[in-house]
């Protein structure tokens, strides 16, 4: 099957996306015949976010904040301009509502660890759903284990689709807080977090989105979704691994204690008592990654330089190619059939263990994710040991669908 490459002009001087341009953008894509479909997974980076990185270390590395020597005042400007484009890309009111932290996995864990402290008591109830990766789920049963709230999940239908109904009749006046995933690192189901969040909202509960696989792929507007906290990693939007943020409205922020202890987050250290940072600094103890800042923020920067509707349509017509082909091999079953999906497809071959069928597409180069996906409660959910996830992004062609269902096509027949 041959679908032949996608038309996509650019629409003005500074939003292009044109392939050929985007692919010589990264280099491992550019200088490798392995056909790289694990995007939720992490995602390859861009020569730009590389020279960024380079060149912090080789010309201006420094310690920030504080220091009375340029190198450092250099350094500082470069990592605080980093924290307003996420700011703005998020539509964020304040860059100080961005903490940074490891990746969403840490995001999650601090407003757990802190939040708990601060709001989560006996009685309480915490609401996730099945689907969330378990970053989302373990912090929450620690917590729950710490302070005797409880903790309760929204049914997945078969389908992969949230149970609204079930979601609705399981808020309460006794609900905390709702953490749920924006998109399913499994499925690639996209939950209606607008709608959501206003039912919460109507039941005086906050809400925490896990974002780290809508980063890529949707755009972000955090007052828009009226969530009260965000969360995503830079290594899944094209930068750096080890660097993420959490976005936090100002007023819950101020009001939870800190989670780390240490140098930055202090205003004043007496033996008797400490004093905080205000915001963003009292969440952020220690010296930060710098470079993984400054790197997130170049990566943030390239992408929003790109036009981001023609990607949008460039991810969809993959997802679609990929579903349509592997629907028509016999014994290959799609897992997760919401009608709104970012680009991910997980799928069974019948007979095989996913693990086997990854193996057997890797021999063939084409690099996908099998396994349960970090997703235990999900894959218990929908009664399957786990799935073969390809997952697209916007150096990826249509002929690299096409190799998929080929490698897919073979890998049957062998099994």
């Amino acid at each position: 099957m041959t679908t032949g490459e996608p038309s996509l002009e650019s629409r003005s001087e500074t939003m292009r996306f044109d392939m050929d341009s985007v692919r010589a953008d990264f280099p491992l894509i550019q200088g490798s015949d392995v056909v790289y479909l694990d995007n939720a997974a992490t995602t390859q980076k861009p020569t730009i976010v590389l020279d960024a990185l380079h060149t912090y270390y080789e010309t201006y590395n420094a310690n920030v904040h504080r220091a009375a020597h340029s190198l450092s005042d250099k350094a500082t400007e470069a990592f605080e301009r980093a924290r307003e484009i996420l700011a703005h890309r998020i539509n964020a009111r304040h860059a100080h509502e961005v903490i940074w932290t490891r990746g969403t996995t840490e995001s999650i864990n601090l407003v757990a660890n802190c939040y708990a402290q601060s709001r989560l008591k006996e009685g309480d109830e915490v609401l996730i759903s099945e689907m969330e990766h378990h970053s989302n789920i373990v912090p929450w049963q620690i917590a729950c284990a710490q302070t005797g709230a409880s903790l309760k999940a929204v049914r997945v239908q078969p389908d992969g689709v949230l149970d609204l109904d079930n979601f609705a009749a399981l808020l309460s006046d006794a609900t905390r807080i709702v953490a749920i995933a924006h998109v399913s690192n499994a499925l690639g189901t996209i939950n209606p977090i607008e709608h959501i969040t206003s039912l919460a909202h109507s039941h005086d509960a906050d809400v925490l989105i896990d974002g780290a696989q809508a980063a890529a792929h949707l755009n972000i507007d955090v007052q828009a979704l009226g969530c009260d906290f965000y969360a995503f990693s830079g290594h899944k939007v094209y930068g750096p691994t080890g660097i993420g943020i959490l976005y936090g409205k100002e007023s819950l922020l101020d009001d939870m204690p800190p989670w780390q202890a240490g140098g930055e987050m202090i205003e004043e250290v007496r033996l008797e008592a400490t004093t905080y940072q205000s915001l963003p600094y009292k969440f952020e103890a220690g010296t930060p990654n710098i470079a993984g800042a400054i790197g997130f923020g170049t990566a943030i920067e390239y992408v929003d330089g790109l036009d981001g509707d023609s990607i949008t349509r460039h991810e969809k017509q993959m997802l679609d190619s990929a579903t349509t082909g592997l629907e028509a091999i016999d014994g290959v079953r799609i897992v997760g059939t919401a009608s709104d999906k970012g680009p991910v497809v997980s799928f069974l071959v019948d007979g095989s263990h996913p693990t086997d069928i990854g193996t057997l597409l890797d021999q063939q180069g084409v690099a996908v994710r099998a396994g349960h996906h970090c997703a235990m409660p999900l894959m218990e959910a929908l009664e399957i040991p786990g799935t073969v996830r390809a997952s697209f992004s916007l150096y990826n062609r249509l002929s690299d669908v096409d190799r998929l269902i080929e490698t897919v096509e073979k890998a049957r027949r062998f099994v």
